[in-house]
């Protein structure tokens, strides 16, 4: 059983020279902290990271690592995310070595909730999926399991079986 876990950028400020440049907010760092603390009580530790070359994004997960005490150096930044639609970023997915069993992907609205909508086969935790339902706002994390190899992953075959709204 392969675990895949979607988390949306923390809280970042409204402007910045670029949008690729928006740094996270103060809140959005402590709540990018209290991600990685959640993920760490579910006993979520990743083998690969894939992140948004975005400064938010990055921000993100350094702090997601930070408060789960996990590996910087297991991420790999791509900047195609940033501008990913769903069908990209689940190739991106696809394209995971089947060696790996347990991947984060940290990214950007609308893309990673039409993921996880994508992926969702229903048939995972009722309240986590009741809880999706009402939308991923920043600091959103859901964690799905998957059972095949990333190459086949597609369309309702893997069930959200935990999702958060971090808020430190």
């Amino acid at each position: 059983m392969r675990t895949l876990v979607i988390m949306r950028h923390a809280k970042a400020e409204t402007s910045a020279p670029t949008d690729y440049e928006r740094q996270l907010t103060e809140r959005g760092h402590a709540d990018a902290v209290a991600a990685g603390a959640w993920l760490a009580e579910q006993g979520v530790v990743p083998d690969y990271v894939l992140v948004s070359a975005a400064d938010r994004a990055t921000q993100t997960w350094e702090d997601v690592a930070l408060g789960a005490s996990w590996d910087l150096t297991l991420a790999e930044y791509d900047q195609g995310l940033y501008a990913a639609g769903t069908s990209t970023a689940l190739d991106l997915v696809r394209g995971v070595d089947d060696g790996i069993s347990t991947v984060v992907v940290i990214g950007h609205n609308p893309t990673v909730f039409s993921l996880v909508q994508l992926l969702d086969d229903g048939e995972g935790d009722d309240e986590a999926g009741n809880e999706l339902a009402l939308g991923f706002p920043t600091a959103a994390v859901a964690v799905l399991t998957y059972d095949g190899d990333w190459s086949e992953l597609d369309e309702a075959e893997a069930s959200v079986t935990a999702f958060h709204v971090a808020r430190a």
